[in-house]
């Protein structure tokens, strides 16, 4: 009988995690992947990506389970293509929040995800996209931005830093909503209480496995939530110093198959 995975459950982010900077996955990745699998445990991708920007990836890792979406609002079925649960920001709140945050700091530039698995990315005049790669649509104005319900708002400012935007945006919005910093020029308002820890838990309950058999790969902030939550998180040699500081692990970098490495010493050769 072979042995027990140690692992039941591998959850990994997407940008700058599990993908390269070309948006492709390694193949001694895929190689790894495909070892967790035969083994028995299941790959999760948990993920600040909006469902409609993730379903090519899934399927380039053919993959047909669940997917976390949307920094934890959506817990999504490839196989399926559905939504199995999904959290909307108000659009008045996600408004009123930016309007705090504009009063602080000046203007801000703001795109939005609009919910569903068809939703597309809005971008208002003046909004850069940080992955050029992912399709958007730009917009007149942004009254057009709130068309249709949502689940993030994706904030930029033209001189403040990363840390130095999503510091402002916590203060000002207070629980308007939940702000979180998923990548370079990726500052995001979600829906208060709602992180990748929350949308990976009903994941893991629905795939019947518990916190303390999962393993957590990440590189921003915005996984903080899933290391608290997993039974242990492998921090990238690229990820932000406060992941870091609180990861159990720090492997190499995503452009050098850091989940690879972790991967195949867990899991065993055919």
């Amino acid at each position: 009988m072979a042995p027990t995975p140690a692992y039941a459950l591998i959850a990994t982010d997407l940008d700058g995690t599990l993908l390269r900077g070309d948006d492709t996955v390694s193949d001694r990745s895929l190689a790894a992947l495909a070892r967790v699998a035969r083994a028995g445990a299941r790959h999760l991708v948990v993920t600040g990506r909006p469902a409609p920007r993730v379903r090519p990836l899934l399927a380039d890792l053919g993959s047909a389970g669940l997917a976390v979406c949307g920094q934890g609002a959506q817990v999504y079925d490839a196989g399926t293509d559905r939504l199995l649960w999904s959290v909307r920001l108000d659009r008045e709140l996600a408004e009123t929040a930016l309007g705090k945050i504009e009063a602080e700091v000046g203007q801000v530039y703001a795109a939005v995800d609009q919910d569903g698995v068809d939703g597309l990315t809005l971008i208002e005049p003046g909004y850069r996209m940080p992955h050029p790669t992912l399709p958007a649509v730009r917009v007149a104005r942004r009254d057009d931005l709130w068309s249709a319900p949502i689940s993030k708002v994706l904030l930029r400012h033209a001189t403040l830093s990363d840390d130095e935007l999503a510091a402002v945006a916590r203060a000002a919005v207070g629980s308007l909503a939940s702000v979180t910093m998923s990548g370079p020029g990726t500052v995001e308002l979600q829906p208060c209480g709602v992180t990748k820890a929350t949308g990976l838990a009903l994941a893991a309950e629905r795939l019947g496995i518990a916190a303390d058999r999962a393993l957590a790969f990440g590189d921003m902030p915005n996984d903080i939530p899933m290391f608290d939550w997993a039974g242990r998180g492998v921090a990238m040699a690229n990820a932000h110093p406060e992941l870091k500081a609180v990861a159990d692990e720090i492997t190499l970098s995503n452009e050098d198959d850091g989940i690879a490495v972790v991967l195949e010493g867990l899991f065993p050769t055919d």
